[in-house]
């Protein structure tokens, strides 16, 4: 991926020439009618803080309770504002920030956004210590801590909850440590939301300056360092318990619990972990129910399978297969290997009777076919070698493959399963949402996730509105496993038209509408049980044209504690979804807001904030803003996503762009009229 089509004006690169100088100074402010070089400059360890981070999770059953502690050091002689974008999964339900200064913890609480950002801005002008705990996506934070001193140590502690997914008889639980760098698509800048990162604001990702931070070239060494533990819980007997990314030391403390550590001891952010465990064969999960008491209420999640797919191979559906392939530039090194790979064995896996087409997207997008054909032996042998000529480069325009993926109609009685391979790197989450509520039609999207730190985000909300499933592909040793197991549930008829009874017209459970389920998934259901502490669940759904019903007694007694967290938490997706199909803005996020407020959550529009009530910064103690780097994603390549500079120049790349297509117009914006360095 590379610099996104903000559109560029030739005549102003005589204004910066391409002396490396500019690569060592930290990115101005920009003003009315500027023209300045933002430029995207690994730091060297003195001129940024440094984070190091320890990870403790316990999990018990499906549930996760998770703690991220952060320690900010700043390195320089003189006070600083540290700004760290960082990833936690898509579905944690933030809950709470400590702030430690010396012997002291300041609890953060729960405010409005704009009312947590002003105190924490009246705290930082004060000379006070404060942090920030902000969401920019489900799974992008931003934390800023205030005020820390010369050669000065701050810690943050983090804590969330999740549930942790459970498919084909495996537990996987996954941490994301780095935050991918971002294509940002659009052709107009806008004021947007104001940040500090190499991004210009767009139409298209109005909070791009959000979710940019600096990235530091793989040549500078490791960054970021992680530890983490796990105490786990699992309430059965074992037969794998593995990390697939990360060397792990397992110590049993009896059949079912395991305490876990990284046989490194600390490792860099530069991949997401994932821990993987499964059952003996006869251990096997049929259902289970958590129930949670909090504020006179009862709250349940419940996940029940449903029984496996028939072996039989008359029940495999006609279908229409669209294998789509992201070439842009960040899929560069080990994804685009991975992606070439995952694609030859879903081709190996057609037959005859399918159809099938190949589209690859990077800047451009291009079908191997004008329209999908049968999956003859030389039609399927013409697209492998396709397929292994295929290199990654540019950018990440995904909304015009998706349009040529679902675009029209259909056979009648045959499913059009598009499966779309990707890391998910992109900044229009939203836009890319909206068009599939809109514009699914029959079609059933199925994302692969390639790469060491792919988008969960996107990659699930996807496949969520596109009424499929997301499969994570981390390295090419798991690319035969994974993908079987994704073509096991292309090839059998879905389990659809569920609905759930709770026998009870005051129970409010989520998700609203549960999606269509595949081979080896499971309903999970968070319930709210207002006036009962039991209640009586049915699901019914239908395979082809057989029936399918469960019974279940869901009984409030236990005290699994932070289950209304996670109630909370998705309902608050729930009511993020409605506004991406088109729901009252204001209406959802007064809802959301709400919901955050009472459980205290953090949210699009909800943050944490801790101030420590004793300046410590000297009145008249100049302070400054500074970033902290971020690692490039283990196997990306540097220069495929950012680019290089003339011979001589820093090993920063230098871009230039204005942000609006004519100069005149661009000399009216405030602060978004400049020059982007490492962008996309």
């Amino acid at each position: 991926m590379r610099l996104g089509p903000v559109r560029w004006l030739i005549g102003i690169l005589a204004v910066v020439g391409t002396s490396s100088a500019l690569g060592q100074e930290s990115p101005p402010r920009v003003t009315h009618g500027s023209l300045l070089v933002k430029t995207h400059v690994a730091g060297t360890p003195d001129e940024v803080p440094a984070v190091r981070t320890d990870v403790r999770m316990r999990i018990t059953g499906p549930i996760a309770r998770v703690a991220v502690t952060q320690e900010f050091l700043n390195p320089t002689t003189g006070w600083l504002e540290g700004i760290y974008v960082f990833p936690l999964p898509e579905g944690a339900a933030v809950d709470a920030m400590r702030l430690q200064v010396g012997a002291r913890v300041i609890e953060g609480q729960i405010r409005e956004r704009e009312e947590a950002r002003q105190a924490y801005q009246q705290a930082q002008q004060t000379g006070k210590k404060a942090s920030l705990l902000e969401q920019e996506r489900p799974n992008v934070f931003t934390i800023s801590v205030a005020n820390v001193g010369p050669g000065e140590a701050v810690v943050v502690d983090i804590e969330y909850q999740e549930v942790v997914r459970y498919d084909q008889g495996e537990f996987r639980l996954r941490f994301p440590m780095v935050v991918g760098p971002r294509y940002i698509s659009g052709t107009d800048a806008v004021a947007g939301v104001a940040g500090t990162g190499w991004g210009v604001n767009t139409s298209a990702v109005p909070d791009a300056e959000r979710i940019t931070p600096p990235v530091r070239h793989p040549s500078e060494g490791a960054i970021n360092p992680v530890s983490l533990t796990v105490e786990l819980d699992a309430g059965f007997t074992l037969e794998r318990l593995a990390s697939p990314h990360h060397a792990i030391v397992t110590t049993p403390v009896s059949a079912s619990r395991h305490s876990i550590t990284l046989a490194d001891g600390v490792v860099p952010a530069d991949r997401d972990f994932e821990l993987v465990w499964a059952p003996d064969p006869g251990a096997q999960p049929a259902a289970a129910v958590f129930t949670e008491w909090h504020g006179g209420e009862a709250y349940a999640l419940v996940l029940l399978l449903p029984p496996a797919a028939p072996d039989a191979a008359g029940g495999r559906l006609p279908r229409e297969v669209i294998f789509v392939i992201d070439t842009s530039g960040s899929m560069g090194g080990a994804s685009i290997q991975q992606a070439r790979l995952a694609l030859e064995q879903a081709l190996a896996a057609l037959t005859p009777s399918d159809r099938f087409n190949v589209i690859q997207f990077n800047s451009t997008t291009e079908r191997l076919f004008p329209a999908s054909i049968p999956a003859g032996p030389a039609e399927v042998e013409h697209a492998r070698r396709w397929v292994q000529g295929l290199r990654a480069n540019g950018g990440t325009e995904m909304l015009p493959a998706l349009r040529a993926a679902l675009e029209g109609a259909t056979e009648s009685g045959v499913v059009r399963q598009v499966v779309f391979v990707t890391d998910g790197l992109v900044g229009n989450e939203d836009e890319l949402f909206a068009y599939l509520s809109r514009s699914l039609g029959r079609s059933r999207l199925f994302t692969v996730g390639i790469g060491s730190a792919p988008n969960g985000h996107f990659m699930t909300k996807a496949a969520q509105f596109g009424r499929g499933t997301y499969t994570y592909i981390g390295s090419p040793s798991e690319v035969g496993e994974k993908m079987g197991a994704l073509f096991r549930k292309l090839e059998h008829p879905v389990l659809g038209d569920i609905a759930v009874s709770w026998g009870d017209e005051d129970v409010e459970a989520w998700p609203a509408r549960v999606p269509d389920l595949y081979v080896g998934e499971p309903v999970v259901l968070l319930a709210r049980l207002r006036t009962t502490s039991s209640a009586e669940l049915t699901v019914t759904g239908r395979r082809d044209v057989e029936p399918w019903e469960a019974k279940l007694r869901v009984e409030a007694g236990s005290d699994e504690t932070g289950i209304h967290k996670l109630w909370a938490r998705k309902k608050i997706a729930g009511l993020m979804d409605r506004l991406r199909e088109g729901g009252d803005r204001a209406e959802a996020r007064d809802a959301v807001i709400a919901v955050a407020l009472q459980h205290h959550l953090v949210s699009a529009y909800t943050s944490l904030v801790a101030v420590d009530v004793t300046p410590s910064r000297p009145d008249g103690s100049p302070g400054r803003t500074a970033n902290v780097p971020v690692a490039l994603p283990a196997g990306m390549v540097y220069e495929k996503v950012f680019g290089t500079l003339p011979q001589g120049a820093t090993p920063a790349p230098l871009y230039l762009t204005l942000g609006l297509a004519s100069l005149a117009l661009a000399l009216c914006l405030v602060r978004r009229a400049f020059a982007v360095g490492g962008g996309r």
